[in-house]
């Protein structure tokens, strides 16, 4: 099995034909299905959060098989997350996509979860101690994007369970939690 550092690639990685957009319906279908998963897969462990189409993308092309992804499938295959709500598009021109391996919700659960075990019911941080503090090392919250944990922070926010409070800069924003 062909493996990028650490993550574990799986077997149509190294057949040529799904590095093309294929004509059959259903082939194609299932084609993005793949890849669609792959995408998620790796940029959740690699915590990736913005996949550029243009940009050098390890996913995007296997050296080992002379194949790259065309303009085309690329956008597909963002597109399809897209349309499922697991990636937003970051700008009109579709040369930037938001990954959310994890839904708004989903980050919002986590945030609620990352407070209750670090004993925060009550307390105050500044959301840049959610994303690198030394509590969030080894947690899911930690390098997380800051527009996904503003967004899942302004949910919970909506549902009474903090309230956001603006600092003199983006550093010491910060939130309370009332769990």
């Amino acid at each position: 099995m062909q493996k990028l550092g650490e993550f574990k690639l799986p077997h149509f990685f190294n057949y040529p034909p799904y590095f093309t957009l294929q004509p059959v319906r259903a082939t194609r279908e299932k084609q993005v299905q793949l890849w669609k998963d792959l995408i998620l897969d790796y940029c959740r462990t690699q915590k990736i959060f913005v996949v550029g189409v243009d940009e050098e993308f390890p996913l995007f092309s296997n050296p080992a098989i002379e194949r790259s992804l065309s303009h085309e499938a690329r956008e597909a295959f963002l597109s399809a997350l897209v349309s499922e709500g697991r990636a937003e598009w970051m700008d009109k021109g579709h040369k930037n996509c938001l990954i959310l391996w994890y839904r708004i919700q989903d980050w919002a659960d986590i945030v609620v979860q990352f407070a209750r075990d670090n004993g925060l019911e009550d307390g105050v941080v500044t959301i840049e101690e959610l994303r690198s503090g030394t509590e969030s090392q080894g947690t899911e919250l930690h390098g997380i994007d800051r527009t996904i944990l503003n967004r899942a922070l302004k949910l919970l926010e909506q549902k009474g369970k903090l309230v956001i409070f603006k600092g003199t800069s983006a550093d010491d924003e910060g939130v309370k939690f009332s769990l």
